[in-house]
């Protein structure tokens, strides 16, 4: 087995997308907690993994991978025994990266909007506008789910990406079942995954409340 170095934190949605991958794929990850909020991520240790100071980071015996995207699909391409993950096809390529940057430009990147000012900036409030914004991202979502799965009828490391971030921002900006019926079946649909709760259900489920105390506590002081 490979020595894969994972620097981490369960909480982030995109560190549990790559342990996510990992289990898809049967590989044992040695995990290395960064605390983001005690600036971890800033020490020059790790800037001198990754300059760009963020998380996950994975190590393959001295080759650095940054970006949860970029670390799924080296992993899926050097240790996948087949390509269902990450499919080679062009057509069916496409519409896993298509889903890929939906994540990181529309579901996280919304998502951040409400959970940075609660983290970084001490906000005790979550202003409409933004949680507008989020809804607006989960009828995409919906609208995007004509198959059973984010990028057609296979489960893809597409779908580990969206719902990491999915899983911790329904806890905060909740998610109608009424409203959103097809993203109930694919999160029902992954949470049969026999190594999910492990992998994202928990942490998705801390983050959110994290946040949310997080807010009563900026709110007091």
């Amino acid at each position: 087995m490979p020595k894969l170095v994972l620097y981490t934190l369960h909480l982030s949605p995109p560190c549990r997308a790559v342990e996510l991958t990992a289990k898809a794929l049967g590989l044992e990850l040695e995990q290395k907690n960064i605390n983001l909020l005690a600036g971890d991520h800033l020490k020059p240790e790790f800037l001198k993994l990754n300059p760009q100071h963020t998380i996950p980071v994975l190590d393959d015996d001295g080759t650095i991978i940054t970006e949860s995207h970029a670390i799924m699909i080296y992993l899926v391409t050097k240790y996948g025994k087949d390509e269902t993950l990450y499919p080679k096809d062009p057509v069916k390529q496409a519409r896993v990266n298509a889903a890929l940057h939906f994540e990181s430009g529309v579901l996280f990147a919304r998502m951040r909007f409400i959970f940075e000012r609660i983290f970084f900036f001490g906000k005790s409030d979550i202003p409409e506008d933004r949680v507008e914004y989020v809804q607006k991202s989960y009828r995409l979502l919906e609208d995007t789910l004509v198959d059973d799965f984010v990028a057609g009828p296979n489960m893809t490391i597409a779908d580990f990406s969206c719902i990491s971030t999915v899983s911790s921002i329904v806890g905060v900006v909740p998610l109608e079942k009424s409203e959103y019926p097809r993203i109930y079946g694919w999160i029902d649909r992954l949470k049969k995954l026999p190594y999910y709760e492990e992998a994202n259900g928990g942490g998705g489920t801390d983050l959110g409340k994290f946040v949310l105390a997080k807010k009563e506590e900026n709110a007091k002081s």
